[in-house]
């Protein structure tokens, strides 16, 4: 049997989700409620803290729930002629969803309401229990194109070039993008020369008018890393978060990320990405890239944030 989900490839993202509960009660039951005459006490408050202890430890109820950090919880309750409604909205910044939180909140509170007014009522049914909304992760920062952005790849090794190497990055590059359902028009293969990738990137940029021209590998310190230098002359703008956050992203996987000299930014229309060569540098870049980088052609179309 499979455990929990990898999530350890994943960005921490805003998310926050709201869920709620029915209690159906008799009305008589709701006069109780109001006038504070309920035998074990306010409802309300027990409500709110069974409800937030649940969150913390939903984890522990769900074996499959991921431990998370808890930045807000909400707990409301109101009270309708026959029924009581419970809700729970929770806020966190991690790498997977809440909603199993919020729907573990009033769950919890629920029952803990049941509990204290079953010596009152014996019609307490808890009618329903739904997710009301989420929102939060990748899929809220997809982006839509009119029509399908088209990428070239361009490997830069000596090694490869000369066949004493496979490509196997460039090939992952490829499956990647495939699955975002971008097209691949232009793959090449080229020795570690500075005029070389500066002529390549002038013609994916200038002639092909190709929107994403992804490089791969000497981003780094040896003599022959010399992608950044060929970068740096064709560039008009550099977009130094992009470059930043790779490091970032891929310097708390390997401790060696921070030795990366990639750089990121636009020639006309272009978007270019310096990325590393080896083969889990390009798997945890093209995690860390998409769909939020996909965003930059909007605004290069000056749509609105």
């Amino acid at each position: 049997m499979d455990g929990m989900f990898d999530v350890g490839h994943k960005q921490g993202t805003y998310r926050i989700a709201k869920a709620q509960a029915i209690l159906q009660v008799k009305p008589e039951t709701i006069t109780l409620i109001k006038e504070g005459k309920t035998p074990k006490g306010d409802v309300f408050e027990a409500a709110k803290v069974a409800g937030t202890l649940a969150v913390k430890k939903t984890p522990d109820l769900l074996p499959y729930c991921h431990p998370l950090p808890i930045d807000n919880v909400t707990i409301h309750v109101s009270l309708n002629h026959d029924s009581l409604e419970i809700t729970a909205e929770t806020e966190t910044v991690w790498k997977t969803g809440i909603e199993m939180e919020s729907l573990t909140a009033v769950s919890i509170a629920a029952l803990s309401i049941y509990d204290m007014l079953k010596p009152v009522d014996d019609s307490l049914v808890i009618e329903s229990v739904k997710l009301l909304n989420k929102k939060g992760g990748k899929s809220d920062f997809k982006q839509e194109f009119d029509k399908k952005l088209q990428a070239a790849i361009l490997i830069t090794s000596d090694s490869i070039s000369s066949g004493e190497k496979s490509d196997q990055s460039g090939k992952i590059i490829v499956q990647r993008l495939e699955k975002l359902e971008i097209d691949v028009v232009e793959s090449k293969i080229i020795p570690d020369d500075v005029n070389q990738i500066e002529s390549l990137l002038k013609q994916f940029c200038d002639e092909q008018k190709i929107d994403l021209v992804l490089t791969c590998g000497g981003t780094g310190v040896g003599p022959r890393d010399m992608t950044p230098e060929a970068t740096i002359k064709v560039l008009e703008k550099q977009v130094t978060g992009v470059a930043e956050m790779l490091r970032n992203y891929g310097q708390q996987r390997v401790p060696f990320s921070m030795l990366s000299r990639g750089l990121t930014g636009i020639r006309g229309n272009s978007l270019i990405v310096n990325l590393p060569g080896s083969t889990n540098a390009v798997n945890d870049a093209m995690d860390s890239l998409f769909p939020g980088i996909l965003h930059i052609f909007k605004m290069m179309e000056n749509e609105k944030h």
